[in-house]
């Protein structure tokens, strides 16, 4: 499935919803507030923020609630992600949430980062995924 690709009014209406994401983060603990929002296959938009706890370990990233958000929706793949931090600007997502938005992915999914508009499979090459698993 070729998707037309996303233009600016689209890339604008994911960093609103990621900025307001944002605004809803509970980080007491790094003050480091974290929004993201993404666009799924059929038009929708789902956000998410990081909720951090004490036990840091058990902190939530923005990206885990986004597919959170994205699954109690109605499911689906993401087509385009953004994400940003407390300031606004554009976020990377770590390592972890890499693998994470990697599974929920669309074909030709795409990221904006600080260097622009990346696919997923520039940002996380050969990656792991479920078609590994050679679950029947």
């Amino acid at each position: 499935m070729v998707s037309e690709p996303i233009n600016e009014a689209t890339w604008e209406q994911l960093r609103v919803a990621a900025t307001n994401a944002m605004g809803r983060a509970y980080a007491p603990y790094s003050k480091f507030n974290v929004g993201a929002a993404a666009l799924t296959e059929d038009g929708r938009v789902v956000s998410g923020c990081n909720v951090e706890n004490a036990a840091y370990g058990v902190t939530l990233c923005a990206e885990c609630t986004l597919v959170g958000a994205l699954y109690m929706s109605g499911g689906g793949r993401i087509r385009a992600f953004y994400c940003v931090d407390g300031a606004g600007n554009v976020l990377m997502p770590c390592g972890r949430c890499r693998q994470l938005l990697h599974e929920h992915r669309a074909p030709g999914m795409v990221l904006m980062t600080a260097s622009g508009i990346r696919t997923m499979d520039q940002m996380l090459p050969d990656a792991f995924g479920p078609d590994r698993l050679n679950i029947t």
